[in-house]
């Protein structure tokens, strides 16, 4: 059994480990040590990159901290005019779990496009904010899109979409750029909480709370859907091992209650303690 389909077995036994969580939970009286990306006050070790504008430029003070949450807000805006967002924390990962507290509020932006309404994302394994141009539209990552319903339609979240990425899927490159999850929908201003299990450039999934939505392997360099870009940068190809994680403004206002992470890069080659870690971490959230 290769490594990729070792690890998804883990995730399956991790499905059934958490059926039970209460009384799992009751065993286990250490806490996981979880790292606060955001610390409820400020924006500290996070930068911004907002299209058009230069890194560091927090153009309309789009990202703000109110009342314990960081906001995306565009009230400052006359029109949205394509200055799509992005909030980066200091330092990259590379084995990691991630959780991030969402909601959407408000009305969209004016000038935002139809599919940005009550759109955002986290995204994954991003190249390092310093290495974007100017006039860049997204980072070259792996996106884990945000979707809020529109109150009457299916609509999904914890989607996948691939700015200068692609992914393999059923042993297959998959190409184009954004695809489903199989998750329920969130109408309305709802908190929801999305778990990432990163893991390296080997595999990663997508969690609704704890039930697992989409799951894909080997994220890399390539395909299109970003630009401009330094192409000493986008390196088709290559296997994503690590990267930065950043939040998105695409137009919609958003609310992060929460953004923390368990570094599991210690453990990646201990299942066991792996599986360990990962069910205790959603157990105690």
């Amino acid at each position: 059994m290769n490594r990729s389909k070792s690890y998804l077995s883990l995730i399956a036994l991790l499905a059934l480990a958490v059926v039970g969580l209460t009384a799992w939970k009751s065993e286990q009286p250490a806490k996981t040590k979880w790292i606060q990306l955001f610390n409820g006050k400020d924006l500290k070790d996070w930068t911004v990159k907002i299209r058009t504008h230069e890194l560091g430029d927090n153009f309309a003070n789009t990202f703000r901290v109110e009342d314990g949450l960081m906001q995306v807000r565009y009230d400052g805006y006359t029109q949205f005019d394509q200055q799509y967002g992005h909030i980066f924390y200091k330092k990259p990962f590379s084995y990691y779990l991630l959780q991030v507290q969402y909601r959407f509020v408000g009305e969209q932006c004016p000038g935002g496009e139809g599919w940005a309404l009550r759109n955002s994302g986290a995204m994954l394994h991003s190249q390092d904010p310093k290495t974007m141009m100017k006039d860049q539209n997204f980072p070259i990552s792996i996106e884990a899109q945000f979707l809020g319903g529109n109150g009457k339609d299916p609509r999904t979240t914890c989607n996948l979409c691939t700015p200068g990425t692609n992914v393999v899927l059923a042993d297959s490159l998959f190409t184009p750029h954004c695809i489903n999850s199989k998750s329920e929908t969130y109408h309305g201003d709802q908190w929801v909480t999305a778990n990432f299990i990163v893991m390296g450039d080997e595999e990663v999934h997508h969690l609704v709370g704890t039930d697992t939505v989409f799951s894909y392997f080997k994220p890399q360099i390539g395909g299109g859907s970003v630009a401009p870009f330094d192409p000493k940068v986008k390196i088709d190809g290559q296997l994503l091992k690590e990267g930065y994680i950043s939040l998105q403004s695409e137009s919609h206002p958003v609310d992060f209650k929460k953004v923390a992470l368990v570094d599991l890069s210690k453990i990646k080659d201990d299942p066991k303690k792996l599986k360990e870690t990962v069910s205790q971490a959603l157990a105690e959230n």
